[in-house]
């Protein structure tokens, strides 16, 4: 099915089964699926999509953002790398000298990973206190896939590149993975919890999908 929606054409497929009620869902690649009740009309499904409009065209510029090929980075002094959610020039962030390119990426990894380990240990004694938990440990890590994560024995891990977000994205993630010390899954309880604490996640949410490829070396 297709839908205008301000200039826009937003098409999607539409799966009818035993839901309750209608449900939008976009995939990592952009596809637009519409879960609906057996007995829903195709004009029914047509105002709900069309009430989502904005929504969906705002993931999908998202997801679409996600998925640009990041510029290759420039390892001299007038490079410019993020940090804190701010552009600074590599000079400005660690000592270059003489080094070579293999050198002054590894000395930037240095400067992400201690500066990620400071800022997090500082900052998650407060969300610690505010939702009564306590990890076994926090480590900062090297992932491609993931911005932090906790285990079933209740470790902390967060990836060194939260260092190029800005501190209430950071908070975010901290207060994600705390919460998971509550509740393993993703359920209902789990994003109420942290709705309790940051009422407007889903805008740092949005950050990482948008701007995720472009934190990194």
């Amino acid at each position: 099915m297709k839908i205008e929606f301000e200039n826009h054409t937003i098409s999607f497929n539409v799966q009818y089964g035993n839901a309750k009620k209608i449900s939008i869902q976009l995939d990592t690649v952009g596809h637009i699926t519409v879960k609906a009740p057996k007995e829903a009309s195709e004009e029914m499904i047509m105002s709900v999509v069309g009430k989502h409009g904005k929504w969906i065209l705002e993931q999908s510029q998202i997801l679409e953002a996600a998925r640009a090929t990041p510029q290759a980075k420039e390892y001299q002094d007038e490079g410019k790398f993020l940090y804190l959610g701010k552009e600074y020039l590599l000079h400005e962030l660690i000592q270059t000298g003489e080094l070579s390119e293999e050198e002054l990426k590894k000395e930037l990894k240095k400067f992400y990973f201690a500066k990620c380990k400071k800022i997090v240990g500082e900052r998650i004694k407060d969300y610690q206190a505010e939702l009564r938990v306590k990890p076994k440990s926090i480590e900062v890590v090297e992932s491609r896939t993931k911005w932090g994560s906790c285990s079933s024995d209740k470790k902390l891990t967060f990836n060194y590149r939260l260092a190029m977000a800005p501190v209430e994205v950071i908070d975010y993630v901290i207060i994600h993975e705390l919460c998971h010390l509550l509740h393993m899954n993703h359920d209902r309880s789990f994003w109420r919890r942290l709705g309790s604490i940051m009422p407007d996640y889903k805008e740092k949410q949005d950050f990482l999908a948008r701007h995720g490829e472009a934190m990194t070396l």
